[in-house]
């Protein structure tokens, strides 16, 4: 076969050296890092910060208070009459004209974020990311162990076909949290905007308050998957190692 294609032995070298390391990493994922990270997120479940039993509890204080009434006078919406163009702002020349851009300013300053969901987001965010990356380094384990393609005894290659689909559907999973989160922030800052422009408009003070609620329960479901899916990675894998490890052997067991 070394005939057929001429490899540098340097190169040959390191990338033996980097499957080493990627077997000895990935191995040590699956044996001892996997159940101890799924403990660590089943304690985490147990927490008070993310068992809040009242869900007003985590609510935000909307600092954007509802203005006078503003009483208009027999002028059509305020303008000089009907058909009244976009009032223009004169520069200090008074020779362009420029039309104005209306701009929101917050009485009580920046509108903060809802902090109780900031604080429980920033915990979780690093447990999204650390399921990708681990699952990633054990999905290149596996498929490097995949053999070269023949005609035959395919049962333990199926297998590991199998892990690695389990595993890049697991990594689709966690990036679709971390979108979840970013839509979560856009929002409520696009419902905080409305409040801003309307602020008699109770409705969507209200709907702040339920987006809020709804982001802490799918936090805490989050939370409860990431566990879920190291337990089913730890279990489906130690079942099926031997196939996993050595797909051509005779042993035709199913897979778990």
């Amino acid at each position: 076969m070394s005939s057929l294609l001429k490899v540098d032995n340097e190169i040959k070298t390191k990338v033996d050296a980097f499957r080493e390391r990627i077997t000895a990493e990935a191995e040590d994922l699956v044996a001892n890092f996997f159940p101890k990270k799924l403990l660590e997120l089943d304690q985490f479940l147990k927490d008070p910060s993310i068992n809040i039993s009242e869900l007003k509890d985590i609510h935000s204080e909307i600092n954007l208070t509802v203005p006078d009434p503003i009483l208009l006078s027999n002028l059509h919406d305020g303008l000089e009459g009907p058909n009244a163009k976009k009032r223009k702002l004169e520069d200090e020349s008074g020779n362009d004209m420029k039309t104005g851009t209306k701009v929101f300013v917050m009485p009580g300053g920046m509108m903060k974020c809802n902090a109780n969901l900031v604080d429980l987001i920033e915990k979780v965010k690093p447990e999204i990311r650390t399921l990708i990356e681990k699952c990633n380094t054990v999905k290149m384990w596996v498929q490097l162990l995949i053999p070269r393609i023949e005609d035959g005894n395919n049962f333990g290659v199926s297998i590991q076909e199998e892990t690695v689909a389990e595993l890049r559907t697991v990594e689709g999973e966690a990036a679709s949290y971390l979108d979840q989160i970013s839509r979560y922030y856009i929002t409520r800052a696009k419902l905080v905007s409305k409040i801003a422009k309307y602020p008699h408009v109770e409705d969507y003070r209200r709907t702040v308050t339920e987006i809020d609620e709804k982001e802490y329960i799918s936090l805490k479901i989050i939370v409860s998957e990431l566990r879920n899916q190291y337990v089913t990675l730890h279990d489906m894998i130690l079942k099926n190692i031997e196939k996993i490890k050595r797909p051509r052997s005779s042993n035709t067991d199913a897979l778990y």
